[in-house]
């Protein structure tokens, strides 16, 4: 297995090799000698000294970083971040490469394909009533988010994924000579547009631009990466449940859905506006209408058949007769084709085409802000298209065109189950407080005796209680209400008028960040009555809103069964719910818990607030759903996916998932079709995995396993306060020794980097530049530290139990995910550079008792987490991560001393404003081309 896996090492190897050379042709070519000498250089340099140190070669290499000019320095700068971005896509092809072989020499799939899931499922004697339950309960749900951490432009995505398709014609066995240097050239040609593109934004993207992209994806590769996926599930159960059981054949419903809050999510971001929303729904939908158009339109190249040769074809059954009554106009008339007189597939094709145009138009009137009226021949909802579309599939079923109707057809109308007229859910999220102040405003109106903020909280809930149960409210007076209340309450009436006007499905959850108490929910449920979501009709409740909780500090945690208990009990609220669906969804947010108590006891906090969720709920009789906030990296709850999905508290998840996918790893999850589908695969396997429960009982977790994790928490966290609350310089450290505060310049993403201007605090700060500082700077701290003291100091008072900790790192796959997700964190981490970083810090006799702490610590968790899974090192824990972070560091260094000597020239207020900012662009491209070594931001 070894050998196999440095056999294929070799041929990655071998692939980054050929474009590190083609990329040096390039430099060569296009800037001359003196750049590509310079990158040649430093390159060499820093590779020798990984292998052996040496004070006078690193002294050297300094002295010509320091020498270099600007311009050059962008240059250089420049090369190292396209190199890392050909080594992302090499790595990426690598990985789909190994995946097709092993399907095409008939191994054994992967841990989290289709196949290998379903077929363990056969084995574990699962009936096919049992998995058609199951299938039955799914939903799963990547949610993109709202403030993408992402630097790449759309354009430099489209140069990249050229150079991924041209893997894919490398990769043929047959390609030598001729052809084999025609492709290299081509890819050498995409290299030469990379290197004249600029990579950097000239000006921050707008909450528009960041709709658009967010979009990008299912244009590109999302559309079809579902029908695929879905194909793949059903191959799977064919061959392991329904060959084996003819009898009782299990059918694969459409269990995908996505979301957003792409346009939605407004907590800390002033741009995200009611219109600006408006824009996201719209654009949405328009962009799914258009991709049905273009599918039908390659549909009617397909489905040719003549009724002179297939009289048996039953036009009423295609609904054509009908089609003529509401379109006023014969089938056989008006068609600007005469051979559709004779080809009913195509006619029918076409009448659908012509229905979608009238949505279509009616959408862009709504986005170009000149709505005209929905055609009566246009679709009334998603229902009655999808109805047309199974008009064809059974026809040809009926009519003996199986294969047919297997084929592009049931690719629509995945598309359609999956994405409805919506395309995705849009998630509105806002803070807490800004609720309340709002019903404070309106409350002056309706109620001038009542100062709401005023009230303690049992005195709220029962002022918001009866201000529900009314069925009528006065008029509120918008002009009187502040510019911040007005615009809360806009976006729940702009809410309204797009369900109405668009889709019942185009929004899901209304989020709740910083839930402190009841009342935050309640609060968002009268604004939703003024708006009209809430209400009576016919003295009956209506409820068009969902709300989520969001429950984000450790302390917030904690308090989850307070307040949900409290809502369950409202009678009010109960009744909203139940009219609703049932269905009480629930987030949680990672970034947070983790920047407040450290990985663990954050780790640690979210198992326990789950299980807390799920006792509350099913003592009430509802549902729940919870809605995972992750962040890309691991430090904000990110990592593998089907892993983070296993390593749910066992019976928490009962058949959905709900999670957020960071902008930072959009690009590497959903550029090209072949890793959307594997990353589609990978959460949906996962999430079968963590369901079976439903329909196989497992045994729980034993509380002797969990006592040991809470502990660790405990020890965690205190390690983890000891220096982020206790340590007084802290905080000035991070400021000084990241380049925390010229992220804000970097023009990725349309919210503000902090909460509060010139506030160096834990609260300020927001999650994402505080990953993003530490990552950059090679501490990775906030994913790793206290865990070390907490494994040592368990160590030492249960005696050396290095067996049980071992024990529950292979068999408990929360265990193994947590210190799985330490080891990836402490690859990335370089405590020698970091030191370097330190050196930034004005005051050197306090930095270095800050870095001290962090080194030593990095060292014991090192050791702590080796011993625990019986490794001599790092990349023996994960061999491929280990082996890719092996080959970047040597580049990273690089860009990272280069940082240093940038930062410390650009900080330096004893310089000329202007002398300062001329180092600025290469400062700003360090940053994003560090980003891309990493594969993580923030």
């Amino acid at each position: 297995m070894k050998k196999q896996a440095k056999n294929n090492d070799k041929i990655l190897r071998a692939r980054v090799r050929l474009f590190g050379n083609l990329l040096g042709e390039v430099l060569k070519e296009q800037t001359g000698e003196h750049i590509f000498d310079t990158v040649e250089t430093l390159r060499r340099g820093f590779i020798r000294l990984r292998q052996k140190h040496n004070p006078k070669l690193h002294a050297r290499l300094m002295t010509l970083v320091r020498t270099l000019d600007p311009d050059t320095l962008n240059f250089v700068v420049r090369a190292y971040g396209l190199y890392f971005s050909l080594v992302n896509i090499a790595e990426e092809d690598f990985m789909h490469q190994c995946r097709r072989r092993q399907v095409r020499l008939g191994l054994r799939l992967w841990s989290g394909s289709f196949y290998d899931t379903i077929r363990e499922f056969s084995k574990q004697k699962m009936t096919p009533e049992q998995l058609q339950t199951l299938l039955d309960r799914l939903i799963y749900m990547p949610v993109f988010t709202a403030h993408p951490t992402e630097a790449k432009r759309r354009t430099v995505m489209d140069l990249q994924r050229r150079i991924f398709l041209l893997c894919a014609e490398m990769d043929r066995p047959d390609v030598m000579g001729i052809e084999r240097d025609r492709i290299h050239r081509q890819v050498k040609a995409v290299i030469l547009s990379l290197l004249k593109t600029n990579e950097v934004r000239t000006t921050r993207p707008e909450v528009h631009d960041e709709i658009r992209l967010g979009l990008y994806y299912f244009r590109t590769s999302i559309f079809d990466a579902v029908p695929l996926a879905y194909r793949y599930l059903e191959r799977a159960v064919d061959v392991n449940f329904n060959e084996k059981h003819p009898e009782t054949p299990v059918t694969v419903p459409s269990m995908f859905r996505f979301g957003s809050w792409i346009g939605g999510d407004r907590d800390g971001n002033p741009y995200v506006t009611h219109e600006v929303t408006t824009f996201a729904v719209c654009s949405a939908t328009q962009t799914i209408l258009e991709e049905y158009l273009e599918r039908l339109s390659a549909m009617d190249r397909v489905l040719t058949h003549s009724s002179r040769l297939c009289p048996e074809i039953n036009m009423a059954a295609l609904g054509l007769d009908q089609d003529a009554v509401d379109l006023n106009l014969s089938p056989l008339e008006n068609t600007g084709d005469t051979f559709f007189t004779e080809e009913p597939y195509r006619l029918k094709l076409r009448v659908i085409g012509q229905r979608l145009q009238h949505n279509l138009a009616y959408v862009r009137g709504l986005l170009n802000k000149q709505p005209i009226p929905l055609a009566p021949e246009a679709y009334a909802n998603k229902d009655l298209f999808l109805a047309d579309l199974y008009r064809i599939r059974d026809t040809l079923i009926a009519t003996g065109d199986q294969l047919l109707a297997d084929g592009d057809i049931k690719d629509v109308i995945r598309l359609a189950e999956t994405f409805g007229w919506h395309l995705l859910k849009l998630d509105i999220r806002q803070e807490s407080t800004r609720h309340t102040r709002t019903v404070g405003e309106i409350l002056k109106q309706l109620q001038p005796k009542t100062d709401y903020e005023a009230l303690g909280e049992s005195e709220r809930l029962a002022t918001l209680t009866a201000l529900l149960g009314k069925t009528k409210h006065k008029a509120i007076d918008m002009t009187a209400l502040s510019e911040e209340a007005a615009e809360t309450l806009t976006v729940f009436k702009a809410k309204r008028e797009l369900i109405d006007t668009i889709s019942r499905d185009c929004f899901g959850t209304y989020v709740i960040s910083m839930t402190h108490a009841a009342s935050h929910v309640m609060e968002v449920m009268f604004l939703a009555q003024l708006a009209g979501l809430v209400g009576k009709r016919k003295n009956q409740w209506f409820c068009d809103i969902q709300v989520s909780p969001l429950f984000e500090t450790i302390e917030d945690l904690q308090q989850i069964e307070s307040v949900l208990g409290t809502l369950f009990e409202n009678p009010v609220y109960r009744e909203l719910l139940r009219v609703s669906g049932d269905l009480q969804e629930v987030m949680l947010g990672y970034s947070d818990s983790c920047k407040d108590g450290g990985s663990l006891a954050s780790t640690w906090s979210l198992y326990n607030a789950q299980k807390r969720v799920l006792n509350i709920t099913q003592k009430h009789g509802i549902e729940s759903r919870l809605f995972h906030g992750r962040g890309g990296t691991v430090a904000r709850g990110g990592g593998p996916t089907h892993e983070s999905i296993l390593s749910l508290p066992y019976g928490t998840v009962e058949g959905q998932i709900k999670f957020t996918e960071q902008g930072e790893v959009l690009s590497s999850k959903y550029s090209n079709t072949e890793t959307a589908i594997y990353e589609i695969t990978m959460g949906a396997t996962g999430l079968m995995k963590a369901s079976a429960h439903l329909v196989l009982p497992r045994d729980p977790i034993p509380e002797a396993h969990e006592q040991v994790v809470a502990e660790l928490a405990e020890y965690g966290e205190r390690a983890y306060r000891k220096l982020t609350d206790e340590t007084p310089f802290f905080f000035n450290y991070f400021f000084e020794a990241t380049p925390v505060r010229e992220l804000g310049l970097l023009n990725i993403g349309s919210r503000p980097a902090s909460r509060k201007v010139g506030d160096l605090s834990k609260a300020s700060v927001r999650a994402i530049p505080w990953v993003f500082g530490w990552s950059e700077s090679r501490h990775t701290l906030p994913a790793w530290y206290g865990f070390g003291s907490a494994l040592q100091t368990w160590r030492e008072k249960h005696g050396d139990q290095q067996e049980l900790l071992t024990h529950l790192f292979k068999h408990w796959p929360f265990f193994h995910s947590m210190l799985r997700n330490t080891q990836l964190s402490l690859t990335k981490g370089e405590m020698t550079i970091a030191g370097e970083y330190a050196s930034l810090v004005t005051d050197q006799e306090q930095a270095r008792q800050v870095y001290g702490m962090i080194r030593e610590e990095y060292f014991r968790t090192l050791e702590e987490v080796l011993k625990v899974a019986e490794a001599e090192s790092l990349v023996e824990i994960d061999e491929y991560i280990g082996t890719s972070m092996m080959r970047r560091n040597p580049y990273l260094d690089v860009l990272n001393h280069i940082q240093i000597v940038l930062l410390r020239r650009y900080r330096d207020e004893s310089e000329p404003e202007a002398d300062r900012q001329k180092w600025l662009p290469a400062l700003l491209r360090s940053i994003n081309a560090i980003a891309a070594g990493m594969r993580n931001t923030g």
